[in-house]
């Protein structure tokens, strides 16, 4: 196994920048997703690693060594592209077997290798197939099967699943974390899709407009977003956003003030340095974080009243739409619930994750290091 390292490195395409001073260390070991929108610069940086595009400027490190000059061959890296890239004419077999035989191993031990790595990705009874008579999940895992076999320091896949149905999706996703617990290969992997990246990622690199934004584990990036792009990109539905103020006071506590009421935030909660004061901002909920009726042990100045505008019901789940001092939000509620359009309800919410944004530059402003978050960790109020 291997780490990986990006040192100010830039993708420049003339005079546009599709990666923009780089830096991000993949610790050895770990399942890194690099998520972001489509033309943020993730699979640019795939391939800088891969070795099928060279950086501009900065430098590139494997297992330490420096590889900006190092063809894709000589790299100890394997690659897992999203169109699959079997050879149509070659069964499982000679597909998988394909990369060895062309370097020359030796025959005996690429069988047993084969015969290993059919073995755990479940392919023993499809050897003698061709790409064609198998379905969308098994290409998939004939394409890991084949990266398998150069027994790489460092995995590196581009979207492997975003051509596969949503069932099938989330089971060849349970595989690939399962083939990582049990392999540990170093592994970096490129998707736009939130859902994947929280379930699968030991640290999520966000990536927006060609610079990395933040990377932290995926309880970090949903409960601590440094700005507004990463708070607003994670989470379904996504985040409400609304104008508000917030205040310091003597005591030390913070307060906020949204849909016409003041909320004073968990002690512990501090400005960031350097934005200390009163001042207007952006404040931002999750729609996990509302309790329809008040909840449990609520001060009476937490409490809102809202006109139910639109209701989603999703079986397990129900989305509400809330019409709340001309505001409209988002909440999440459970499917047992049944709401009606045109219906009053009351509703608070969780104090420990109310954010706040600078309405110009979307810096996150609140240190919420000082006071509990979902896992437990941190002060409770």
């Amino acid at each position: 196994m291997a780490g990986a390292e990006l040192e100010g490195v830039w993708r420049r395409f003339g005079s546009f920048a599709a990666v923009a001073d780089l830096t991000l260390n993949i610790r050895d070991g770990e399942f890194l997703v690099l998520l972001g929108p489509s033309g943020c610069g993730k699979t640019t940086s795939l391939r800088m690693l891969a070795g099928l595009e060279r950086p501009t400027e900065g430098v590139i490190r494997l297992d330490g060594r420096v590889v900006n000059d190092v063809a894709p061959g000589d790299r100890d890296t394997a690659m897992v592209f999203q169109s699959y890239a079997l050879y149509p004419h070659m069964t499982v077999s000679r597909n998988l077997s394909f990369g060895p035989r062309v370097r020359g191993e030796d025959r005996t031990t690429i069988a047993h290798r084969v015969e290993q790595v059919a073995g755990v990705l479940g392919l023993e009874n499809l050897l003698n197939r061709r790409p064609s008579e198998l379905s969308g999940g098994q290409r998939q895992r004939v394409a890991l099967g084949r990266a398998m076999l150069r027994q790489p320091k460092l995995f590196l896949m581009d979207e492997p699943l975003s051509n596969l149905d949503a069932a099938l999706r989330g089971q060849v996703r349970a595989e690939l974390i399962r083939l990582h617990q049990k392999l540990g290969v170093t592994t970096v992997y490129v998707t736009h899709d939130q859902t994947e990246a929280m379930a699968m990622a030991d640290r999520i690199a966000v990536m927006f407009d060609g610079r990395l934004q933040q990377a932290a584990s995926p309880e970090d990036i949903f409960d601590d977003p440094v700005n507004l792009m990463v708070a607003t990109f994670i989470g379904s539905p996504k985040m409400n956003l609304v104008s508000g103020s917030i205040q310091p006071h003597d005591d030390g506590r913070l307060s906020v003030k949204l849909l016409g009421s003041e909320l004073f935030l968990p002690a512990g909660a501090r400005l960031r340095p350097g934005h200390e004061g009163p001042q207007d901002v952006t404040l931002g909920i999750r729609p996990t974080d509302f309790a329809l009726g008040g909840g449990r042990n609520v001060e009476a100045s937490e409490i809102f009243t809202g006109i139910v505008d639109l209701v989603e019901p999703m079986g397990a789940e129900t989305f509400v739409a809330l019409n709340c001092a001309d505001q409209i939000l988002s909440c999440r509620v459970s499917g047992r619930e049944h709401m009606t359009v045109g219906e009053q309800v009351t509703f608070s919410l969780d104090r420990r994750f109310i954010y706040a944004f600078d309405p110009a530059t979307g810096i996150a402003l609140i240190d919420r290091s000082g006071f509990a978050t979902r896992n437990g960790r941190g002060k409770a109020d």
